[in-house]
């Protein structure tokens, strides 16, 4: 029987992973704020939980998976790119989501099965905080309306490691007045005529961040799933004050049983930050020419719970290889399958890093085998474990390759004939112009 080992943040250990249904697995996965495109930090969470996916896919059946990955579209972010640029919010959210699907794309991340929007759910949130007020759990405040901390101290904390009382001391930020306790959070916030707001037993107002992920995951996932995940700084307090909010609204259930969190992301050893000129976002790279199944490679030649640096050597690297790759599996037939090696490592708490490093010496062998048919269930096989992690895919953006403004045909269908007609062509074309420098 295929077991999955997981670190589960909450528990701070690796567990065997039974979810609650084989027949519904479940994940929910915090996703992006639509006002800007998608950055390298952002893009990181969508790879490392597109792998999770696709091995829960593969162990437990296409049709028995459910990933939820929200948009959040109502946001102080939002509201102050349009009031700078003078667009309206729904444009600027709809041509950003877009922007960001298109992005997650190309670097061969599949769509989840639900893909909310914050806009969407506004009355399950109301009925959400209603129900928080009625159990004490929520009080009204100038308009406002904020969870009480202090209702729910045995849980608050746990996720993170930190006590209620360490974190009021540890406090920097100027206190509301009308806050009863430094650490209570907004659920629900007055708007102004020039801001997004909707009616509500408090008046017109808008919901706060944390309130979101709580109403769409019940909604579309129940008062107790599977797997919750994200990268490590929506640990505290995002996902803590979903913990508190969910686990008060519905006592019966259990919110997420295994939460995972993957490590920040630096650029050539530094923070990525704008003031440093290491500020990439994903379509910067992609405009620059590097593949997206490059960005991927790298991503996933580290681990998702240890800090990774991107780097141009790795990305270099990770372009010859995957060249090397697709040649290799040129005559990759359907129907290979998964090396026991590769998912072991994948089952080891989504150990990309040793899975790869298996993928180069299986890669190695078929080069060095002689015997026809082996090599060519290697090959197989070989082909289906990359593509096991969103590897080596037949993907019309991954698949177009650009190495110093030569373009070498590396889609996986090519033939040997492919590649000597391209290059005949190119041949009776130079000698027409007599510009040889693509032939050469």
């Amino acid at each position: 029987m295929t077991t999955i080992k997981l670190h589960n943040t909450r528990t701070r250990r690796k567990e065997d992973f039974a979810p609650l249904d084989p027949d519904n697995v479940r994940m929910y996965v915090c996703g992006p704020t639509v006002y800007d495109r998608a950055h390298l930090g952002n893009a990181r969470p969508v790879v490392v939980f597109d792998v999770l996916y696709r091995l829960l896919r593969h162990v437990y059946g296409p049709d028995h998976v459910t990933y939820v990955r929200n948009f959040t579209d109502v946001d102080d972010k939002i509201n102050a790119r349009a009031a700078e640029s003078g667009r309206s919010i729904g444009e600027i959210t709809a041509e950003t989501t877009q922007w960001f699907l298109d992005d997650m794309a190309a670097l061969g991340a599949l769509k989840p099965d639900h893909m909310p929007r914050a806009t969407q759910y506004i009355p399950q949130m109301v009925a959400m905080i209603e129900g928080l007020i009625a159990k004490g759990h929520a009080y009204e405040a100038e308009g406002h309306v904020l969870f009480a901390v202090d209702s729910w101290r045995e849980g608050y904390g746990k996720l993170s490691g930190r006590s209620v009382d360490d974190m009021i001391a540890g406090a920097r930020v100027e206190v509301a007045p009308y806050k009863r306790n430094p650490m209570d959070f907004v659920l629900w916030k007055p708007s102004s005529d020039d801001l997004p707001g909707w009616a509500s037993p408090w008046g017109r107002g808008r919901p706060g961040w944390h309130i979101e992920c709580s109403a769409m995951a019940h909604e579309l996932l129940g008062e107790s799933f599977d797997i919750h995940g994200g990268g490590n700084d929506l640990m505290f307090p995002h996902h803590e004050n979903e913990i508190a909010q969910s686990c008060c609204a519905h006592p019966e259930g259990q919110f997420a049983r295994y939460w995972l969190h993957n490590e920040m992301l630096q650029v050539e050893g530094k923070k990525m930050s704008k003031s440093l000129g290491n500020f990439f976002t994903v379509r910067d790279l992609l405009d620059q020419g590097v593949p997206g199944e490059v960005i991927r490679f790298v991503f996933l030649s580290t681990h998702y719970r240890k800090p990774m640096d991107w780097t141009a050597e790795k990305a270099r690297e990770a372009e010859k290889t995957l060249g090397k790759w697709r040649n290799l599996t040129n005559s990759a037939r359907s129907g290979g399958r998964a090396d026991p090696r590769v998912l072991a490592m994948l089952y080891d708490d989504l150990n990309t890093w040793g899975a790869i490093s298996l993928l180069h010496e299986m890669a190695k062998s078929i080069q060095d085998c002689q015997r026809v048919q082996v090599h060519q269930q290697e090959v197989d096989d070989f082909a289906a474990s990359a593509r096991l992690m969103g590897l080596l895919e037949d993907n019309a953006v991954m698949g177009s390759w650009i190495f110093d403004g030569a373009v070498e045909i590396l889609a996986s269908k090519a033939t040997i004939e492919n590649l000597v007609a391209h290059f005949s062509d190119a041949r009776l074309k130079a000698m027409e112009t007599k510009d040889f420098s693509e032939v050469d």
